[in-house]
């Protein structure tokens, strides 16, 4: 037996680490399931599209590749996403301006661990950026939003947060198409907010892995307005449906080379490299053509439809809840039903997650594992658990001009159409 308590051997800021709230949520409704529960897992953020089919030739074809790789990524993969940032951002890239990691969660860790200065984050935000300062005692920053800005960033609030004295430099976290909202930013912000961070000398990671769900398929980069100091992350997890395969890629311009060779270095010397086979079946995805235009355009088509019924129903219920613009998030505001749920005992996010999952069956995630306020009423729902292989059959054959009913949605979307249905009934009841 140890003499000390092994929880004496654990760094002081360390201890109390709990699992991230998304897989939490995501392993408790599947125990509830096995419980014969009947659980709408829109708890985690999981495409519900299949990995398009010339994706998955690739990595069919690449299965044999067996040998590690460059730790900055295959070449050819590099120069395709150097391409596709090219492309997609209007900018000038090259093979050498990109890293690629095993997801972006590895190559945020990286990039908290070698720069020397504050993280700026808007709530609510995506959850690990705040876990991951935290496990590396980093200082962040969080820039508070407000329901009438659409729980969005605004060029006032990164003026504000960026005015405060600081001898250290700051990294401005932008995420868009977002999560958790749905919302986007607009042409004219996004000038507005690069001329902001370009006054401050502040660099800006625009967290752009849903750029290509914008549901008018319309995403515009910051990294247009802002090119000498923005890094984009992108990877394969949201658009191309393929969370588990792990790949994820930031595009560096040429004026932050150092940070790209520092975090190179610092993958060296931890996760290597990522997965060859993955690293292959990705380069068509990068490339693009007609297949994978097809693919985006229709699930964009589902997204949208099933986006703008829920959004619809749920205000219709008095909940708040910001139009969806892109991605597959919902962001509920319960606040209008303060007193109603007080009633009920319920007065935080957190509890009104439990009592939603164990009296209507739907997993969410609460707004404080966002960033936000304890006692705020809010959750985040990721409207994605459908069949999404059947969804995007069945819309195919529909001309593009005549719209998704509710009748299409009821039929190939059913369970997240009946979750929405009872959480309104939830409320109302």
């Amino acid at each position: 037996m140890l003499r000390k308590p092994a929880e004496t051997y654990i760094h002081s800021h360390l201890r109390g680490l709990r699992h991230s709230a998304t897989g939490a949520i995501s392993e408790h409704s599947h125990a509830l399931a096995a419980e014969g529960r009947r659980v709408f897992r829109l708890g985690l953020g999981q495409s519900p599209f299949p990995v398009p089919p010339p994706v998955i030739e690739a990595l069919r074809e690449h299965a044999i590749e067996k040998e590690y790789l460059p730790v900055r990524g295959l070449y050819e993969l590099r120069r395709a996403i150097a391409h596709y940032a090219e492309r997609k951002a209007g900018i000038d890239r090259t093979a050498e301006d990109v890293l690629v990691g095993p997801g972006n969660k590895s190559l945020a860790f990286l990039l908290q661990l070698v720069f020397r200065g504050e993280l700026i984050v808007p709530t609510p935000s995506w959850a690990p950026y705040a876990a991951q300062a935290r496990m590396l005692g980093r200082p962040i920053r969080w820039l508070h939003t407000r329901a009438e800005d659409g729980f969005m960033i605004t060029p006032e609030g990164l003026s504000e947060a960026l005015s405060e004295e600081s001898a250290r430099p700051r990294i401005v976290h932008l995420g868009y198409p977002n999560n958790p909202t749905g919302g986007t930013l607009k042409i004219e912000q996004l000038k507005a907010l690069a001329t902001v961070a370009r006054a401050h000398d502040a660099v800006i990671l625009s967290d752009e892995i849903y750029a290509e769900l914008h549901h008018k398929g319309k995403h515009v980069s910051i990294a247009r307005y802002y090119p000498e100091g923005t890094i984009i992350a992108t990877g394969l997890s949201k658009w191309v449906g393929a969370g588990g395969w792990r790949l994820g890629a930031y595009v560096f311009p040429d004026s932050l080379r150092p940070i790209l060779d520092v975090m190179s270095a610092a993958a060296s010397e931890t996760f290597t490299a990522t997965s060859a086979p993955i690293q292959y079946a990705a380069i068509p995805a990068f490339e693009g053509g007609p297949a994978i235009e097809r693919y985006l355009d229709n699930a964009r088509r589902v997204l949208s439809a099933l986006g703008r019924w829920c959004a619809r129903k749920l205000r219709g219920a008095g909940i708040e809840c910001p139009q969806p613009i892109g991605a597959f998030y919902l962001f509920l505001d319960f606040t209008p039903l303060r007193a109603r749920l007080a009633e009920r005992g319920i007065s935080s996010g957190r509890e009104l997650a439990l009592r939603l999952l164990a009296e209507t069956g739907v997993a969410s995630l609460p707004g404080s594992e966002l960033g936000r306020p304890d006692a705020e009423l809010t959750l985040r729902l990721a409207y994605v658990d459908f069949d999404g292989a059947r969804a995007l059959e069945a819309v195919d054959v529909i001309p593009e001009e005549q719209p998704l009913d509710q009748t299409f949605l009821k039929r190939h979307c059913r369970p997240v159409v009946d979750a929405i249905d009872a959480i309104a009934a939830w409320v109302e009841g």
